[in-house]
């Protein structure tokens, strides 16, 4: 008698939600089963990397991360624009560190005008990704969104502090929120509510659980997507059943384990070897949870992680 294995019964779907514009807009979303359950249900869109870009030279990076962008680190544009050409980005995540009030603290105005140029010079879509200072961050995504009102952004974090004003200048300019809740189901979900109640339409939405690295906390993201996962597909939630966005570069390269160098440590070994590895693997355990696009940094970790989505979803 030959063994069945026992499925599961799926009574929902992530929905479908399409980022960006043009030729090389991307479409995220639609599975019909957790991730890569492909004996289960459909992945029809496979997830998305977008590379990150900061819109002033990183002061704090690992050498190792570095070492790819030395080039073009002072210039936003040409640094996007390396990321396609050269890596084949599908997507780039513009960072918007220098808008920080407790660093920088560029004007909205000067900010909202990098977007501009880098929105302008790139034909693949375009995330922009503020500081989570609530004040600063509604000054400048509410002038970023005026500006490329043509632009189809995705905008984010938008937090429940924030999300009315930030939330009510996406609606108004067609672009994609970002919607952030610190590691908590609950919180996801009634930061969806708030935002369906104001306006903000499904296929305008998608979700960031607020992500950790291998090491920080991994395991509890992974239990919270996984669980967001579970209740978006087997119970019917339909507030939680949007794509999801993990903003998980900025966290894996700032351990110490990415930046002590062999030197400083040689039990470590090889520091390039290490960083690369611990973003690939941190990448690899979100997929496994549920995420649809992943932000991401060293093309070399890009390139592992793409690998790892081609074997999985071979026929």
């Amino acid at each position: 008698m030959p063994f069945e294995i026992p499925k599961t019964a799926y009574s929902g779907k992530i929905k479908e939600i399409t980022l960006g514009k043009g030729d090389k807009a991307v479409t995220v979303g639609g599975e019909t089963a957790y991730p890569f359950y492909l004996f289960e249900g459909q992945m029809p869109n496979l997830p998305r990397i977008a590379m990150e870009v900061y819109d002033m030279p990183p002061e704090d990076w690992a050498e190792a991360a570095l070492e790819p962008f030395a080039d073009v680190v002072n210039d936003p544009v040409a640094w996007a624009q390396k990321c396609i050409k050269d890596y084949g980005a599908e997507m780039i995540c513009l960072q918007l560190v220098s808008t920080d009030p407790n660093g920088k603290n560029r004007p909205a105005d000067e900010a909202a005008a990098v977007v501009k140029k880098v929105a302008d010079a790139i034909n693949v879509p375009l995330i922009v990704w503020g500081t989570a200072n609530h004040d600063k961050d509604t000054e400048v995504l509410r002038t970023v969104a005026e500006i490329c009102q043509d632009k189809s952004l995705i905008l984010g974090p938008v937090e429940e502090a924030d999300h009315k004003k930030i939330g009510a200048a996406a609606i108004g300019y067609k672009h994609v929120v970002v919607a952030s809740t610190p590691i908590d189901i609950n919180l996801a979900k009634q930061l969806n509510i708030l935002l369906g109640n104001l306006g903000v339409p499904d296929n305008l939405l998608v979700i960031d659980p607020t992500v950790s690295g291998i090491g920080y906390g991994i395991e509890y993201c992974y239990s919270v997507m996984e669980r967001t996962r579970m209740a978006a597909l087997t119970q019917q939630d339909t507030k939680l059943q949007f794509p999801i966005i993990c903003n998980l570069a900025k966290e894996t390269w700032k351990t110490k384990e990415a930046k002590i160098s062999a030197k400083d440590d040689p039990k470590m070994g090889d520091a390039k070897k290490r960083g690369i590895l611990l973003e690939s693997l941190s990448a690899t355990i979100l997929l496994m949870a549920g995420a649809d696009v992943l932000i991401m940094r060293h093309p070399d970790a890009i390139k592992l992680v793409r690998e790892m989505i081609t074997d999985l979803t071979a026929k």
